[in-house]
């Protein structure tokens, strides 16, 4: 007895091409993604066309200058540092809590708030890179300088009020910021090599 071959039957693939972009699109739009880290910064408002410019002095005291080569070392006011004692050292430049000859000059201002404050409103800290350096070198960098100035003005919170910086209000957090104004200058990068 001779047995018959059954037709298979097609499976019609016609629709596949749309299931297959419905399903592209369902997971496009369900897929979160990562977001890269970076930077926040608050830009200058623009100057008018008009408006002239004025060159501004700066004493070699008031600057705190922080250079990232291109082997990403770091060299501070001259000096080879680690970047865990970068914090440290940017506190005490911007505070200048012993009113040293060779740190920020303070002055004395009346401040809204906060009263009769003594403080180095002029200080500028000059973050200078090599072409080369590593991104993730220069995050770091800038991360603890900020975290400098967070810390600064979470301390003086507690000291003051007795409480952390983002418990106060928003009038008390902008009296503290004049206090310790973040002045982070970034220079344009430099081609530095391995020489310090």
């Amino acid at each position: 007895m001779e047995r018959k071959k059954r037709k298979v039957p097609e499976i019609n693939a016609s629709s596949m091409a749309d299931i297959s972009f419905l399903l592209l699109i369902f997971f496009l739009v369900t897929t979160s993604m990562s977001v890269d880290k970076g930077l926040s910064r608050r830009l200058p408002q623009p100057l008018p066309p008009d408006a002239e410019v004025e060159a501004t002095k700066i004493k070699e005291r008031d600057i705190f200058v922080v250079k990232i080569n291109s082997m990403n070392q770091l060299l501070v006011e001259g000096k080879e540092m680690n970047v865990r004692n970068l914090r440290a050292a940017a506190k005490e430049f911007i505070e200048n809590p012993e009113n040293a000859d060779n740190l920020p000059v303070k002055f004395q201002e009346e401040i809204p708030g906060l009263g009769l404050v003594e403080y180095t409103k002029d200080h500028v800290i000059s973050v200078q890179n090599d072409v080369d350096t590593q991104y993730q070198a220069y995050l770091e960098v800038q991360n603890e300088l900020v975290a400098a100035y967070n810390e600064l003005r979470n301390e003086y919170a507690m000291k003051r009020f007795g409480k952390t910086y983002s418990e106060l209000d928003e009038d008390t957090q902008k009296a503290i910021q004049k206090l310790y104004p973040q002045k982070i200058s970034e220079a344009e990068p430099k081609n530095y090599g391995g020489n310090k």
